[in-house]
């Protein structure tokens, strides 16, 4: 958890496949911990092709069902099957927008939310960006995208810097902004 903060969480991501990753992780994640997810995502890698949306989109019922027994992921047969249709709306959105990227960060004006928060507890759950963000993609036929988990995802790719002023990775990402 630690190496994933200090490198990872918050860092503005323009990187189709990097997108997919969190949206994958993230929908896996509702419910759970976010702890179980990290300590399982070199297994998710590798049950879905590297996070590679084209190979992901081309998932059988029985590849579907191959996962659903694979105890190097998280096993719940819902958020597989949304996996597979995230995959399949994910590029329809690239082809309409040129990349998957372009579309998230419309959300933001293109620019991270920088918040001000002094303490975890301040930090929400959702935000408007995200409440927006989620029915879009609900509309576009996406699977586990409500606002709490696009607000996470949105945090994960750096589109919100929710860092609390405190957090020395919150300086570093303020410093980095172009």
């Amino acid at each position: 958890m630690v190496d994933y903060h200090d490198r990872e969480w918050g860092v503005p991501v323009h990187d189709d496949p990097r997108h997919f990753e969190f949206l994958v992780l993230e929908g896996a994640q509702a419910g759970l911990s976010w702890s179980i997810v990290l300590r399982k995502r070199d297994g998710f890698r590798r049950a879905f092709s590297g996070f590679d949306p084209e190979k992901v989109a081309r998932y059988t019922r029985a590849r579907i069902q191959k996962l659903v027994a694979d105890p190097a992921i998280i096993r719940n047969r819902m958020k597989i099957e949304a996996a597979v249709t995230n995959a399949r709306a994910f590029l329809t959105v690239q082809q309409e927008f040129g990349s998957f990227d372009r579309y998230c960060w419309k959300f933001v004006d293109g620019r991270p939310r920088v918040n001000r928060w002094t303490s975890m507890r301040d930090i929400p759950a959702s935000s408007a960006e995200s409440d927006a963000f989620s029915k879009d993609l609900k509309r576009r036929g996406f699977r586990f995208v409500g606002s709490t988990i696009i607000y996470a995802h949105m945090q994960a790719v750096g589109m919100v810097n929710d860092h609390v002023l405190g957090c020395f990775r919150y300086r570093e990402l303020r410093r980095s902004e172009p």
